[in-house]
This record gives C-alpha cells, sequence and structure tokens, in this order.
C-alpha cells in the first residue's frame, strides 16, 4: 500500500531525511517513532503529498506521492490541526465532503458514523466553544469524509487526556480492522506499543530500527531475570564473575548494583539463566534459597532510549550539499546512510 525508497528531503545543507527505505502493508498500523528532530513529521508530509522529496521514490495506494489522484485516496491528521472556529463540527465535516466531491447523503452517513464512533454528542457546537479533545476527534472525522485507503496521523492523541487518549487508539486500532492502512507518529511509545503492527525507529533523519516490536526487542533490547532470595547471596566466585569485578572481590560495593533490598527479600539482577543458578548457589552458600524469579523483557522505551543515545553521525556537510556516508545496518538487514547535522535545523525541518 506504501512503499518508500531511498526517500531523502533537504533544505540548504541540512537533510532532514537521509535514504528512507521502508513499505506499510495494506490494512496494517506502522507507527514512526524518534526523537524531535528525527524527521518524522517530515516524512508524513512526504507520504501526504504536502511536501516534495529531494530524492528517492514514494508511491502511496498506486499513486506517486506527488499525484493529486493520491490525495483522493489519503486522509491526513497534523499534529496541529487548526479547525474554522464559527463552524459547528456538521457544516465543517459537510464542507471538506463537498471539497471530495463527496454525495451529500453518503457524507451524511459518514459523519454521523465517525461522530458516533468517536463519541461526540456536540454536534451544533461552535467549534471555537469545544475543548482541545473535541476538536481532535472532529478533526479526524474529517480524514474520514472521502473514505481513504491510507491514513497518514501525526501525534493523533497528543495533548489529549487519558480517557480521549485511549478512545482515539482504539479507533485507531479499529480502522485497521476495516481495511484502512495507518501510518503515524507518536512520542508516548507505550502508544505506540499497543496499537502497531510494526514500528520504525528514526533518529538523526535516519531509519535505525525497523520491524515488528518483538523483533526489535529482538535484536536491540535484553532480557533480564530478577531473582528474589530470603537472604542476601554470598559473594561467589561465580557471582563475582558474572556480575563484579573479580579483582575487586573484597569491595563491599562490587555488588551493590546488582543486589537490592526489597522489603523482606533480595532482588538480584541477572542477563543469563546460568547466572540465576549462580544466585541460587550463591543463596544457598549464604543459608538461603530463591524464592521467586521474574522475567522482564526490555519495553520499546526502553530499546528506543538505547538506540537513540548512541553516538550517530549527523546530517550535514557545510560544503552546500549532502553527502552519503556508509549505511549503518537498521536492525532489519538494510542499510541506512549516515549523514552530519548542523547545530540548529532550520525552521520547520523536522
Amino acid at each position: 500500500m506504501i512503499e518508500v525508497e531511498g526517500l531523502r528531503k533537504t533544505y540548504g545543507d541540512f537533510a532532514a531525511v537521509v535514504d528512507s527505505t521502508f513499505s506499510v502493508e495494506e490494512g496494517e498500523v506502522f507507527g514512526i517513532v524518534g526523537p524531535n528532530g528525527a524527521g518524522k513529521t517530515t516524512t508524513l508530509k512526504v507520504l501526504a503529498g504536502l511536501v516534495d522529496p529531494t530524492d528517492g521514490e514514494v508511491e502511496v495506494a498506486g499513486f506517486a506521492s506527488d499525484d493529486p489522484e493520491m490525495r483522493r485516496q489519503l486522509g491526513f491528521l497534523p499534529e496541529e490541526s487548526p479547525l474554522y472556529e464559527e463552524m459547528t463540527p456538521l457544516s465543517y465535516l459537510r464542507f471538506f465532503a463537498d471539497l471530495y466531491d463527496v454525495p451529500r447523503e453518503a457524507a451524511n452517513e459518514r459523519i454521523e458514523a465517525a461522530l458516533d464512533r468517536l463519541e461526540l454528542d456536540h454536534r451544533e457546537r461552535r467549534l471555537g466553544d469545544m475543548s482541545k479533545g473535541m476538536k481532535r476527534k472532529v478533526a479526524i472525522a474529517r480524514s474520514l469524509v472521502n473514505d481513504p485507503d491510507v491514513l497518514v496521523y501525526d501525534e493523533p492523541a497528543s495533548g489529549l487526556d487519558p480517557v480521549t487518549t485511549n478512545s482515539v487508539l482504539e479507533f485507531t486500532h479499529e480502522l485497521r480492522e476495516t481495511g484502512k492502512t495507518v501510518v503515524f507518529s507518536a512520542h508516548n511509545l507505550y502508544h505506540v506499543e499497543s496499537v502497531c503492527d510494526r514500528v520504525a525507529v528514526m533518529n538523526e533523519g535516519r531509519i535505525v530500527a525497523r520491524g515488528s516490536v518483538d523483533g526489535i526487542r529482538e535484536r536491540h533490547g535484553e532480557t533480564t531475570y530478577r531473582v528474589f532470595t530470603d537472604v542476601s547471596p554470598a559473594r561467589t566466585d561465580a557471582l563475582v564473575e558474572i556480575l563484579g569485578d573479580r579483582d575487586d572481590l573484597d569491595s563491599p560495593d562490587a555488588l551493590d548494583a546488582a543486589i537490592e533490598e526489597v522489603g523482606d527479600r533480595f532482588r538480584t539482577t541477572v542477563p543469563t539463566m546460568d547466572a540465576v543458578e549462580a544466585v541460587r548457589e550463591a543463596a544457598a552458600a549464604a543459608g538461603g534459597e530463591v524464592v521467586d524469579i521474574r522475567t522482564r523483557e526490555p519495553s520499546l522505551e526502553d530499546v528506543f532510549l538505547d538506540i537513540v543515545g548512541r553516538p550517530m553521525p549527523g546530517r550535514y556537510t557545510g560544503g552546500g550539499g549532502v553527502e552519503a556516508a556508509d549505511g549503518g545496518n537498521d536492525g532489519d538487514g538494510e542499510r541506512a546512510s549516515d549523514e552530519t547535522r548542523p547545530a540548529e535545523p532550520p525552521e520547520g525541518a523536522e
């Protein structure tokens, strides 16, 4: 449904997006995450046909991103979505349906269905008198008046209260069940993790990891085991070898980072099942035993912080142009180019 190959968008010497390649299947919810300035919004605007790529191929619903016909197949929700505040939700949505040449009867059915599902009751109230959450629901309904195959949502739940946020996320999830293809960005990684089939992590303008949440965890995260004992494990050679410094065996601080007192138990965090056995033996040596073992899978947030916290080349050459350097593996066996960046990106170049 969406094919992006070698997407690059530059503003002067600054590369907002660097050689991005990904695809989105029909009926899939695809998340794009990354820190501020990573290139998420620029990528979404290119998909929506609002920004022309500097280089690369972008196809949405069988059309090039600059083909006017593509826009009829797409619904776009920007992060900031000002509405015509003198209008009511119904008059506003009917106005946009007319722009798409949607017959009035079909438009009314779609509008009412969307507002019913989004639980927006005050349909004759002036938009300027509505809360941010209500306005966001109207903007989402606007993205659906033309019954698009593809939806591009930039921070759909940004700044909303928890109840409205859950409603918007559930609605996004349900769109997939109707066959819609959804691409969206979000800063709240729990939202992404709970809704998306696959995720692309962007940093410094390029995709640095891509795949299912579980796949990204497997490639970039680390499972740990929390072993609870009824005594503090003894300082055995095996435990020190795993968690401490064998040359610093007598240091009272060697294992403190791994062993914590939690109520009447002691919790030791270790990376492998062999280490779990070392904790069991150390507890037995201290006259105690293991009372509980808990596996902790890394969250998407854990993985995200690890990935974007790594040193990376920037994306600015300072020589009047942008040059590709050797790529780095993005986690799916593909390569993503590196660039260097200026201290301050130009306005609007996220």
